[in-house]
């Protein structure tokens, strides 16, 4: 046969040279396909070769982080063109150049040697048999068991899913042992390019019942609240049906109980990871996009409440207020200067001793506080009885200072502090705080002898004090409290007393009061005297100048207590009046919501006019959005929340106020960011009150701004709920875009709208997406938000949806949405454009048109 062949190359060399070339790929291609994912005693695997898993999945081998050359061996995926580290071996100790072997010892466990054949790593098992061997299983676990019994986690010597770094994988068991205490399971990397280990670990917190908690050293970062055989109860956003599928197992013998994972849709590539900064990250790879998306981030970067104890002991932490740390009902801050100057390490204190603590014969209380996050250190006890047994076994121990009682945990209780107590606006549990019994309104009943004395004594005070007001009413430098509500009734500008016109800086020399008149606008808003405006604006100095818009200029200001404010000084040439000044006031003295800007307010004094509201220390959203600069500062993290509390702000004007308000001129720079970017729409200075049944309304006085006015209100003056929605699908746009609608104004789409549209029809919608932002973009969400927007500016009022649909859409991932209808309508063109429009600049919120210059067009 060999004389044959010898024979036929010598005929036939080039043929027999093709012949042995595809013996040769054959060949290799058969090694690729049936690489090795076992490793037995004897065998070793040197630098360069790797171990494959039997579904292809995983791989394991040498490796060197980005921008290093020290060698590492590890396990990452081997089919996400995306490096992604799962495990690492010599984490501590790297080697330095490419001579590193992994293979298994003369005592049977699993060695890293480096070039001088010296040990760097080993699994340092116990009780390992001379003949065992490693296997990389299809889940990304490295087991190493006795060669009778490969990959019997059950049999296992040692396994790396028993032994994980930075990254949970599903299918690891998580150990759960309440006589063990906390198991910080994963450590992070020291950086984003070295593995050793970082300052921050995960892992379960088993006390009362387990907990998931991030710390930082030795000290708490975040913690996830208790479990409750469905969710963990500190993560109100958590899904216990759909993107969650954790369970925690039955107690074994040992006392362990574990906690294990599996996703939704198993044929999903999903971790969870401790990331070097010190964030939890639940990814899950995104084919279309060609990268990992992350679907949960804990703490939450923009919410300062999800960092452990923020506000100190006894005390909650509310994201939505300000300031946003607040004392627990019946305490009070243990040090009121810290407070004050917002420093409130220092927590709060109780006010009036337990009855056990002051040997009193009042019995002491509870008090419950709804939609919180437990506090840490719970102890759970034996299963007793209903809540009611729980407040009972509370109340008999003089040391527990609050419970609760959890479905699918049981009785919780407190003894000694509360710690990182913080508030959701839905979810989370009811905590019982137990109080003295005069902090709970019990306190020694008065005679009703003693009641009529004080209220007489009382109305003859006051009647004195008025008599004296009324008495020396021209000495002073305040309007009498009558003045503001007799203006807002008849829709008149009070005089400017002569004597109160001096210059100021003549009043600011002497004693200035920096009270608040006891008068209030509508009977719900404060009145500031203009003096204490202007002490409070430094004189309405340039420095502390903000802003100029249509109606006038804006300060920065400070309160006394230390507070930050905002003064809209509305200008006497300002096309703003009256009526919307009074408009303005009515209106939001009456809105609370946290996606709305609060008004603190106001100053009615001669021609002066303005409104005080709360800081936003980040301005306005056009000053990230339209800046080339600032607009990579807003990830698309940060604008999908800005675009859904916007749509929760105007769904509360809409349908859950008080008052059916449209705001008829919702645009970028009337929506303020706070020092947590959430996003607060504000200038009601346009808005209409409509009443319960009305549903269109119209108006011969076109107000807005060009770009975000619907077609119907342009062109009729026909205003409703649905004109809103069209203004906030082209802002939604804008957000998605990091454009204004007027930027295309003079290319042949006419506006951002008609682009948007010819990227929808021609199936390249992702190409709207701002470029700033592509690498933290989700396309799903991305595309839902562009959709959305498109069906908001729809041409007809009845195509747009509803703001309540529109949130539904936004934050739901399985509704249905409609196709949208093109867009005819898409802003003013021709001279107006040239008119009225300069790039770059939003133009005051009042345009004083009439309907038959709108409907002109020119």
């Amino acid at each position: 046969m060999a004389d044959c062949q010898m024979r036929f190359s010598r005929k036939n060399p080039v043929f027999a040279f093709h012949f042995f070339l595809f013996i040769s790929v054959f060949c290799s291609l058969a090694r690729l396909c049936s690489a090795a994912y076992t490793l037995a005693q004897g065998q070793s695997m040197p630098d360069g070769e790797t171990l494959v898993s039997d579904g292809q999945d995983f791989e394991l081998g040498f490796f060197s982080p980005e921008n290093s050359t020290s060698r590492f061996v590890g396990i990452w995926y081997r089919n996400i063109p995306v490096k992604t580290y799962t495990w690492v071996a010599n984490r501590e100790s790297p080697i330095s150049d490419k001579a590193g072997v992994l293979t298994i010892g003369s005592d049977g466990n699993l060695v890293v040697l480096n070039g001088n054949k010296s040990l760097v790593w080993s699994s340092n098992a116990s009780g390992v048999s001379e003949n065992s061997t490693a296997i990389l299983n299809e889940k990304g676990n490295l087991i190493l068991s006795s060669s009778d019994s490969v990959g019997d986690i059950n049999k296992a010597y040692w396994q790396s899913f028993d032994n994980p770094t930075d990254t949970y994988l599903p299918g690891m068991r998580v150990v759960v042992n309440r006589a063990k205490g906390e198991n910080p399971a994963f450590t992070s990397w020291k950086s984003d390019n070295n593995p050793s280990r970082g300052n921050y670990s995960l892992g379960l917190d088993p006390r009362g019942s387990p907990q998931i908690v991030i710390w930082e050293g030795s000290r708490r970062r975040w913690r996830s609240g208790p479990w409750n055989s469905q969710i963990f109860t500190g993560v109100p956003n958590m899904s216990s049906t759909l993107l969650y599928g954790f369970r925690l197992s039955n107690e074994d013998d040992d006392g362990n109980r574990y906690f294990t994972y599996v996703p939704f849709n198993t044929s999903d590539e999903m971790m969870f990871r401790i990331r070097w900064d010190g964030f939890e990250e639940q990814l899950r790879w995104e084919e279309d996009n060609n990268r990992w998306g992350v679907m949960q981030s804990q703490p939450a970067s923009t919410n300062e409440c999800e960092l452990y104890n923020k506000c100190g002991n006894f005390s909650v932490c509310s994201s939505w207020e300000s300031p946003i740390c607040s004392c627990l009902e019946g305490f009070q801050p243990s040090h009121w200067d810290q407070w004050r100057e917002r420093n409130w390490s220092g927590g709060c204190s109780r006010k009036t001793p337990l009855q056990c603590q002051r040997n009193s014969s009042e019995e002491d209380g509870f008090v419950g506080v709804k939609s919180v996050k437990l506090p840490d250190f719970a102890d759970l006890l034996p299963p007793e009885g209903d809540a009611d047994n729980c407040k009972e076994r509370c109340l008999s121990n003089c040391t527990c200072t609050a419970y609760a009682y959890i479905s699918g945990i049981g009785c919780l209780v407190w003894n000694g502090e509360l710690l990182d107590v913080q508030h959701f606006t839905k979810g989370g549990s009811t905590l019982f705080i137990r109080l003295a019994h005069s902090d709970l309104g019990g306190g020694k009943s008065i005679s009703t002898v003693l009641i009529v004395i004080i209220a007489i004594i009382g109305a003859a005070l006051l009647g004195v004090f008025f008599c004296l007001a009324w008495r020396f009413k021209s000495k002073l430098k305040i309007l009498p409290t009558s003045t503001p509500v007799a203006w807002l009734r008849n829709n008149e500008v009070p005089p400017l007393d002569a004597r109160n016109s001096a210059d100021i800086s003549t009043e600011l020399s002497g004693s200035v009061d920096l009270g608040i008149e006891s008068s209030k606008v509508n009977g719900e808003l404060p009145l500031f005297n203009f003096n204490f405006v202007a002490v409070a604006t430094n004189n309405f100095s340039e420095e502390n100048k903000l802003g100029q818009g249509g109606f006038g200029p804006v300060y920065k200001g400070m309160l006394p207590g230390g507070q930050e404010i905002a003064v809209k000084r509305l200008s006497r040439k300002s096309g703003q009046g009256v009526e919307e000044f009074k408009n303005e006031i009515i209106l939001i003295a009456k809105l609370q919501h946290r996606n709305l800007v609060r008004l603190l307010g106001c100053c009615l004094e001669g021609e002066e006019k303005m409104l005080v509201y709360e800081y936003m220390p980040n301005k306005s959203l056009d000053s990230f959005l339209f800046d080339p600069e600032k607009q990579g500062l807003l990830d698309w993290r940060k604008r999908y929340a800005i675009i859904e509390g916007i749509a929760r702000g105007l769904l509360y004007l809409h349908r859950d106020s008080r008052l059916r308000i449209i705001h008829r001129d919702l645009k970028a720079s009337n929506i303020l960011l706070d020092e947590d970017m959430n996003p607060k729409i504000s200038d009601f200075g346009m808005a209409r009150i409509f009443g319960g049944n009305q549903n269109e309304a119209n108006t011969n006085r076109v107000v807005g701004t060009y770009g975000y006015m619907s077609p119907e209100y342009a062109m009729e003056g026909l205003f409703s709920v649905k004109s809103d929605v069209y203004s906030f699908g082209v802002l939604l746009l804008e957000i998605v875009s990091g454009r204004r609608n007027t930027s295309y104004r003079l290319t042949e789409y006419a506006s951002l709208l008609g682009f948007a549209w010819h990227l929808w029809t021609e199936g390249k919608a992702m190409e709207l997406v701002d470029p700033s932002m592509a690498e933290t973009c989700t396309r799903n969400e991305a595309l839902r938000c562009i959709q959305v927007g498109m069906l908001c500016v729809q041409d007809s009022p009845g195509y747009r949806p509803t703001m309540s649909s529109v949130v539904l859409m936004l934050e739901s991932e399985t509704a249905n949405l409609p196709l949208p209808r093109q867009p005819t309508f898409t802003s003013m063109r021709g001279s107006v454009d040239t008119d009225f429009y300069s790039e770059g600049h939003d133009y005051a919120s009042l345009n004083d048109l009439t309907v038959t210059m709108m409907v002109d067009g020119r």
